[in-house]
């Protein structure tokens, strides 16, 4: 019995042993898994002067006036120091809610929203459609199948200038329309025609993406589920929506998320089918940032950066609350 109240103080005392720090903990952990820190320093010290630099750097400009006439460059031998100065929020009030805010920001905002939406949205639809086509037993569909990813495999350039001389005054596009005795728009230069043929375009190169990643996933259903499902009087549209939907709902939420980003950010397809300076009204946020540091005398760094800091803060509110929102979903159902 003495034993045992001797041994009381010293669980206690182990018990309440301090923490090791932040430091130790580290300490202990590269000694543990020093090969682990190994493999993956490479690609921190990459990750951090290909992303970790620019960021960085970019966040810094948006608080300055920093423009091509003021920032430091080198002429000859003779170098020439940064002149800018530091002006705070400014650049952001300056965007968001600055003289001319609406047709330098806002127009272009809810070009890119609307732009984003209906893209993603046939991306999906028509990529569903074909992956459900696709998954039926038909003959040559190996064939088809590759036919359909082409438009992916082939270089976005090539795909966009095939696209600009298809759309161009006299181009088979407005040919094939005059044919018929419809109207030949001016795909290239009138504004709301430029909207229509840089959505047609986007629309062919993202479909294939859409369609391979549904295919996949209509091939991971159980084919016992349909056939159950048919056994009871299930009609089409019902098995569809209670089977095929519930069984995309994975690979839906994560190629519709990449889809968002990709089509948000999609530089490409508006820069090469307009090129740098043309069509400002179906320029997106991302090529106008584009123009505004490189497109124009003089290069405005600070307001292209503020514009590539808000495009980051979007896409991260979006996403925060577009997972939310799944994972809200997701225990409804479960």
């Amino acid at each position: 019995m003495a034993v045992a109240v001797q041994g009381a103080p010293g669980q206690s005392s182990r018990g309440r042993e301090p923490r090791p720090g932040l430091v130790q903990r580290i300490r202990i952990s590269y000694s543990k898994y020093w090969y682990a820190y190994a493999m993956v320093a490479p690609v921190v010290i990459v990750l951090g002067l290909l992303v970790g630099y620019p960021l960085v750097r970019g966040l810094y400009l948006t608080l300055t006036d920093a423009t091509s006439l003021n920032t430091g460059r080198q002429i000859g031998v003779n170098h020439i120091p940064d002149s800018f100065t530091f002006v705070g929020l400014h650049n952001y009030a300056d965007v968001l809610w600055g003289p001319g805010s609406y047709d330098r920001f806002w127009s272009h905002f809810v070009w890119t929203i609307a732009w984003t939406v209906i893209c993603v949205v046939l991306h999906y639809t028509i990529g569903l459609a074909l992956a459900m086509l696709l998954n039926q037993k038909l003959k040559g569909r190996g064939f088809y199948r590759m036919l359909l990813i082409l438009p992916w495999a082939v270089p976005t350039f090539v795909t966009v200038f095939s696209w600009r001389l298809m759309l161009a005054d006299g181009g088979a596009i407005n040919a094939v329309l005059g044919t018929l005795g419809l109207p030949e728009p001016g795909w290239l230069s009138e504004p709301l025609a430029q909207k229509a043929a840089a959505i047609t375009v986007n629309t062919w190169v993202g479909v294939p993406f859409m369609m391979v990643s549904l295919l996949g996933g209509l091939q991971s259903i159980p084919a016992e589920l349909y056939e159950a499902a048919e056994m009871d009087g299930a009609s089409p549209w019902q098995r569809f929506r209670h089977i095929t939907l519930p069984g995309l709902r994975s690979v839906s939420s994560t190629v519709v998320l990449l889809g968002v980003i990709w089509t948000f950010n999609q530089f490409a397809v508006i820069f090469l089918l307009f090129g740098g300076n043309g069509a400002p009204d179906a320029q997106i946020l991302v090529t106008w940032a584009y123009r505004l540091g490189f497109g124009q005398m003089p290069r405005d760094y600070a307001q292209s950066a503020t514009y590539g800091v808000i495009l980051l803060s979007i896409l991260i509110v979006f996403t925060s609350f577009y997972r939310r929102w799944l994972a809200r979903n997701e225990q409804a159902n479960g």
